[in-house]
């Protein structure tokens, strides 16, 4: 008992320090909870194909958003290509953030293919817009065609798991996750809403109704860290691309990519027909390094790219072989044919060049064609009017009395001469009839049988 009552002040000490410790946690947690509320909220738009520099892009935006102690990251997907191989490195970047990142899919009429999917599934918050989509036709997971079935198969099973547990985590629903990535499936907003639990969070109008729906939800990043978002009357900072990024985002784009590579063919062509000192080979040059740089970044068959070669090594050999035609419709029925099956779309869904694209450039080049094969046959069916062949039908003067043989002066230049009916003398004028070796075969010009 006496030992009891020595012990008792020294219980009183602790159990007064336990509970200064837990009046003071509150007052700790609060000012990072209001640093975590008052951080800026930044968004970034992506419209084109998601690939490698698109992914650098985003990459970049997520650094900053970490070193701000952002309130959230919101990135906006307005494109439906995808580089498989990139896009997922990215989600598993998104997943793992340090701040809040959302995902939101808009504006309406966005169909956001592949990268909708594994985005929208590692974001903390999924967002789309009305009249939206996400997810393709075509299996969200198709290694390379050199690998074994049970490479495949193990395959197949990660991503699966790795996006039905991004979803479960988030308390989404992982429903269409196995069809997805085995044979493809499309979800609108309406059904990815409908699902239960729903596959998004948020269906929002714009950016100021996103921002209005974020306001009071609590996420949870991969460290186990909570965050309630403040977001109600708030404005989102746009992170844009610099000036570089701009530019290999363009060159990226597969139309674009086509479009340089066609016009790199024509200036490097024009510079052969038309010698120009170089000035259009150097533009070639750099319009055939800037559609490489693009082509590099997309998933590009090779032996399609050879025959968009061939097809303009076709068209141009047209204006040389007397093929009427044939060589060039060959061309451009390779070069259609090529620019459709450019890229992989196993491994880059939604990745090809605009239609009207393939249409427009195989137009152009088939009047140019035209043009240029309709000038070379009507200069094939002229005289010709250079080298010694074009001397024939001219008239010469006579420097030396043709009795028959004798000298003629004709552009510029003394020609041995043969008279082939009569004589002709000095100073009179003879029509050239033909060219054998070094002498030329005249006629008087008031000779009867001249032509």
């Amino acid at each position: 008992m006496a030992i009891f009552v020595q012990l008792r002040p020294a219980w009183r000490v602790v159990r007064a320090m336990f509970c200064l410790i837990i009046a003071l946690v509150p007052l700790c947690a609060a000012p990072l909870a209001q640093a975590q509320a008052g951080g800026p909220i930044y968004t970034v738009a992506v419209d084109g194909v998601i690939s490698r520099y698109a992914v650098a892009y985003l990459r970049r935006a997520l650094h900053e958003a970490e070193a701000a102690q952002a309130t959230a990251l919101i990135i906006r997907l307005g494109g439906q290509g995808a580089v498989l191989r990139d896009v997922r490195g990215l989600a598993a970047d998104l997943a793992a953030a340090k701040v809040p990142v959302v995902v939101y899919v808009a504006p309406g009429g966005t169909s956001a293919g592949a990268a909708g999917a594994w985005l929208l599934s590692a974001a903390h918050l999924a967002a789309m817009a009305p009249d939206t989509s996400f997810g393709t036709a075509a299996p969200l997971a198709d290694p390379t065609d050199d690998t074994s079935s049970q490479v495949r198969d193990l395959f197949l099973a990660e991503v699966i798991r790795q996006l039905g547990s991004w979803n479960r985590d988030r308390g989404r629903s992982d429903a269409w996750v196995d069809r997805a990535a085995r044979t493809g499936a499309i979800l609108t907003n309406a059904q990815a809403i409908a699902l239960a639990p729903p596959a998004i969070n948020i269906v929002a109008r714009d950016d100021q109704d996103l921002l209005t729906s974020l306001e009071g939800r609590t996420v949870t990043l991969a460290d186990g860290s909570q965050f309630v978002l403040h977001t109600l009357g708030r404005t989102a900072a746009p992170l844009s691309p610099s000036s570089g990024e701009q530019i290999l985002l363009l060159l990226a784009d597969p139309t674009v990519a086509f479009l340089l590579l066609v016009m790199a063919g024509m200036a490097i062509y024009a510079e052969f027909a038309t010698p120009t000192v170089g000035v259009l080979a150097g533009i070639g040059a750099v319009l055939l390094v800037s559609s490489m740089v693009g082509f590099l970044a997309l998933p590009v068959i090779w032996l399609s790219f050879l025959g968009l070669v061939c097809a303009f090594g076709l068209v141009a050999a047209d204006l040389f072989v007397p093929s009427h035609g044939g060589l060039t419709v060959v061309g451009l029925i390779m070069l259609v044919l090529s620019a459709l099956n450019l890229f992989d779309a196993a491994q880059a869904p939604g990745v090809a060049v605009a239609l009207w694209a393939i249409i427009l450039v195989a137009l152009l080049i088939a009047g140019f064609a035209t043009v240029g094969i309709y000038l070379m046959v009507r200069m094939r069916g002229q005289p010709v009017t250079t080298g010694r062949e074009g001397m024939i039908g001219q008239l010469a003067e006579v420097r030396q009395r043709l009795a028959p043989d004798g000298m003629v002066f004709v552009e510029g230049a003394l020609w041995r001469a043969i008279c082939e009916r009569g004589e002709a003398e000095v100073g009179e004028y003879v029509r050239i009839t033909g060219i054998h070796e070094l002498r030329l075969s005249v006629r008087r010009s008031d000779d009867p049988h001249e032509v």
